[in-house]
């Protein structure tokens, strides 16, 4: 814009006169949000947000419980002050403004229950296989030999046990991983790979193939191959008319299995995840889809733990919704009292924040602009490249 202008001043001078530019005056606010941002690497600073007007007040560098009290007592009359279940930041209010009534924030909350829910389903991973259905015993096995041999006859196939009969037989005769990667030209690896191995089949098995949008209409496919219609164009034609969505390339490689007169490749499901079992268990009953519904109650009926956390997780989640803290003192005893680590941990964390807890369930107030604002912070961050110091920042987002 200088060069638009044509005015000769380089952008140090330009910086310069905007430092200059007074900051708006600071008034107290009456509801405070305090939140954390990063900087930059392992540099933190602290924002924070007038909650009724929305607007941020000013931010430094650092996240020390001395530097918000200090600020605090220099700006007497927060009544409310909003925060997450940060230690630092409770110290820090309880120093600066001890009369204002702490808030921890709701969905901080809720967070931080999720995690201890993953961290359990961590640990009785062993557990989260049950979540799928039973496999019938009478189910015919020739598939899986058919698609073996198929396999074998395939160029992949032969290499896979050429390698496989190359490195089984190096390992009979007493030599390490390392010496028969160096041997036939392997990386560690792939040798200890096909080490490990019982059969070369092992080596090459697909992994199981995921859930896709042609799924629903495998059966139509099934049909209309039996009927003699082999047109991957066509079929695909047909699905189009039926509502499905995918390319026809999708189509041609689902159809060719059944040209080598192999069975349609139908998705293999796994177990869940930790994670996707803890997002089962905190997902509101009303929102899980028909898969959730299906599978969750098999994998809590095999694991008693998983069924506690689950049951402590919906009457918390009951507690937010109705805004009722009453039932909290008894469910943190039941929290401390699971036998079970994470909770018990979460339970000793809520009950020194306890007050706070009980405010971040019944009352209105939140977190929710300290996360808004802390987006716009970081937004200009970007704009300059993360170049700026706190100071600029300070001026940018005041």
């Amino acid at each position: 814009m200088l060069r638009i202008l044509n005015i000769r001043l380089s952008r140090v001078a330009v910086l310069s006169q905007l430092m200059r530019v007074p900051l708006p005056p600071l008034v107290t606010p009456r509801v405070l949000g305090v939140d954390d941002f990063a900087l930059y690497g392992g540099t933190y600073g602290t924002l924070l947000v007038d909650a009724t007007t929305r607007l941020p007040l000013t931010l430094w560098e650092g996240r020390d419980a001395e530097q918000l009290g200090c600020w605090l007592r220099q700006h007497p009359g927060v009544e409310v002050a909003c925060r997450d279940g940060s230690l630092t930041y409770r110290q820090g209010i309880t120093a600066g403004a001890p009369e204002a009534v702490q808030v921890s924030d709701r969905f901080h909350l809720w967070q931080g229950l999720s995690r201890r829910v993953q961290d359990i389903a961590s640990t009785h991973r062993s557990c989260l296989p049950a979540a799928l259905p039973a496999i019938s015993a009478v189910d015919p096995p020739p598939v899986e030999e058919a698609t073996a041999s198929a396999a074998a006859d395939s160029r992949a196939g032969r290499h896979a046990q050429h390698l496989f009969e190359a490195v089984q037989a190096l390992i009979r005769t007493g030599r390490s991983h390392s010496s028969v990667a160096r041997e036939l030209g392997l990386d560690r690896r792939t040798a200890a790979q096909y080490a490990r191995a019982r059969t070369w089949q092992e080596v090459v098995r697909r992994p199981p193939r995921k859930p896709s949008t042609l799924d629903p209409y495998l059966g139509y496919l099934r049909q209309r191959w039996d009927e003699g219609q082999h047109s991957a164009k066509i079929l695909h034609e047909e699905l189009q008319t039926k509502g499905y969505l995918g390319h026809y390339q999708r189509v041609k490689m689902a159809v060719a299995p059944l040209r080598r007169g192999l069975p349609i490749d139908e998705p293999r499901e796994g177990p869940p995840s930790p994670r996707e079992a803890a997002r089962w268990i905190t997902t509101d009953p009303h929102r899980r889809n028909p898969h959730i519904n299906e599978r969750l109650p098999r994998l809590l009926d095999h694991c008693p733990e998983l069924k506690l956390t689950h049951d402590l997780v919906r009457r918390f989640a009951t507690m937010l919704d109705n805004h009722d803290a009453a039932p909290l003192p008894g469910w943190l005893s039941e929290l401390a009292g699971s036998g079970l680590a994470p909770l018990a941990g979460l339970a000793g964390a809520l009950h020194e924040d306890r007050h706070a807890v009980v405010q971040g369930i019944m009352t209105p107030y939140n977190s929710g602009v300290n996360e808004g604002r802390i987006t716009d912070v970081k937004l200009q961050k970007r704009i300059m490249a993360g170049r700026s110091g706190v100071s600029l920042l300070r001026h940018r987002v005041a």
